[in-house]
């Protein structure tokens, strides 16, 4: 019987990863594969057979990185605004609300602005060491186009009515669909930022692509 063999995007969807997580595993030969004309392909066979004799820690890896790829559909790299200048709490809101408008992400910017206004004055999203975690006080699937999650970092950290009483000047702001999106991705941020290295990272990385990595590439930390 001829050999079957998967496209990058077929065994993305097999392991219920990103065609990014394929390519890295392609580079570390974990799989047989075959070029067919400039396409690199995936022999099934290997594939299943490494599903197969996984062991404890392959699976609890391969899980980390099913689990940061639900994510990344939430948290892609245009959705990440960094240095932004902000005078005030109501002032950031404003400015990230205005940049998922410019995304599409939102059809009236305005609106958003002054649901994101009316769950903070019941009280604060910030959660202390300078990150706030900003959405709506109800989810509104008709209002919010796709699914996302905003990265914003201010040039200067704003009061925000921590609870350490600390300043803000990492945001996320979560613009989902559904209680199982949000709780997931509360859940995700929130076991990231525990990690006092990630949150040193966020202040100090130059670039988009260097934000992005911190939140969705697997680290040794995650992987213990």
């Amino acid at each position: 019987m001829a050999k079957k063999y998967l496209s990058k995007a077929d065994a993305a969807k097999k392991l219920k990863v990103s065609e990014r997580v394929i390519v890295e595993m392609i580079n570390s030969e974990v799989f047989e594969t075959k070029l067919v004309g400039k396409n690199v392909k995936i022999d099934e066979d290997s594939l299943n057979a490494w599903l197969d004799n996984l062991n404890e820690v392959d699976e609890k890896l391969l899980a980390l990185k099913r689990v940061i790829c639900h994510f990344e559909e939430y948290m892609r790299p245009e959705n990440i605004f960094l240095d932004f200048t902000a005078e005030n709490k109501y002032d950031a809101i404003r400015i990230l609300s205005e940049k998922a408008k410019q995304l599409k992400l939102v059809r009236d910017a305005r609106w958003l602005y002054e649901v994101v206004v009316a769950r903070e004055e019941l009280i604060s999203t910030a959660i202390g060491h300078g990150v706030a975690l900003l959405h709506p006080r109800h989810l509104h699937p008709s209002k919010i186009k796709t699914p996302s999650i905003l990265f914003g970092r201010s040039s200067e950290p704003v009061d925000f009515d921590a609870p350490d009483n600390k300043p803000v000047n990492i945001f996320f702001m979560l613009l989902l669909h559904n209680d199982k999106q949000h709780l997931f991705s509360l859940s995700y941020i929130s076991k990231l930022i525990m990690n006092s290295g990630v949150l040193d990272s966020f202040a100090t990385a130059t670039s988009t692509k260097e934000i992005h990595e911190l939140l969705t590439v697997v680290t040794e930390e995650q992987n213990k």
